[in-house]
């Protein structure tokens, strides 16, 4: 038997300087899937000449109770933070962080200088965390493109990468701290996959670029869309001029109270006004970047 579509929900705009942004979760329908409280789309955009690195970066911005993971579907991504860390990550690659108890960050996004690609596109989602693993210190860690786990689908039907989680018998390196998936499909043209469902979890689909019929239902390029949280089945099919490219996410339901405010998701107000208190204390510490480039150069 088929899942049962909730609903769907588009975008709204959420843009950083010269990058389109279309905020994807949370919605007026839905807080969360699973852990995931937060997917921004970084929409494909090819690079202009003239646009400085500068605007290419969010700037330095305080994280507290969350991990974020930025998926870079085209692109370079560069990350540095207040625990010393600074790293890239290229087209197909993943950046994880887990704030914890509080950690200032900045992203920028330019062109991939190994490939000459001169399109950024990519994903950012914030994964809520247990509220003991939101006092644990920030870690960091990054994935390659050659080290996210990548599966054939049967029939030459497409292929299945597993940024987040586990897939049969293939489990990505980024660490979880619940049950939890996100899948990253593609699916060729005119073809067909299915993916069993297990009671109690919750799913959902984002179709960044493409239209596809999911469970007998047609949806078009920028739908998010839910299910019900019963045992089921879900059917993508893919129309028959192009490959699509699919994310599937979710897990268990989070059980703790959820407050968001800002760049912070925690249990209760008090502690949002604590993370507040702390970050204007400059309790998260200081980007050095100067230090951190000359130290990875």
């Amino acid at each position: 038997m088929k899942k049962k579509i909730s609903f769907s929900a588009q975008g709204q705009r959420a843009d950083i300087g010269e990058m389109i942004i279309y905020r994807i979760l949370p919605n007026r329908y839905a807080d969360a899937v699973g852990p995931f409280v937060f997917l921004d789309h970084f929409a494909p955009i090819k690079d202009s000449p003239d646009q400085s690195r500068t605007k290419q970066g969010t700037g330095a911005h305080p994280h507290r109770g969350i991990a974020t993971l930025t998926y870079v579907l085209k692109g370079e991504g560069e990350h540095f933070d207040s625990q010393g860390n600074h790293a890239k990550v290229y087209s197909g690659g993943i950046q994880w962080m887990k704030a914890g108890n509080g950690i200032l960050h900045d992203e920028r996004a330019i062109p991939d200088t190994q490939t000459g690609d001169p399109y950024m596109h990519g994903f950012q989602f914030w994964i809520n965390l247990p509220s003991q693993v939101k006092k644990e210190n920030p870690e960091y860690l990054t994935v390659d493109a050659n080290e996210v786990p990548i599966a054939n689908l049967e029939d030459n039907r497409g292929w299945l990468k597993v940024i987040v989680g586990q897939y049969k018998n293939l489990v990505s390196k980024i660490p979880t701290y619940t049950k939890q998936f996100l899948y990253h499909i593609q699916v060729n043209a005119g073809k067909t996959v299915s993916f069993p469902a297990e009671k109690g979890m919750e799913y959902a689909i984002f179709l960044p670029q493409h239209h596809a019929t999911v469970n007998n239902t047609s949806f078009h390029a920028g739908d998010f869309i839910a299910f019900d949280t019963q045992e089921g089945t879900i059917e993508i099919t893919n129309a028959p001029d192009t490959a699509a490219d699919i994310l599937l996410f979710g897990g268990e339901p989070y059980t703790e109270p959820i407050v968001a405010h800002g760049p912070f998701v925690m249990n209760s107000l008090l502690e949002i006004a604590e993370a507040y208190q702390d970050f204007h204390a400059n309790k998260y510490g200081k980007i050095n970047y100067q230090a951190e480039e000359h130290k990875n150069n």
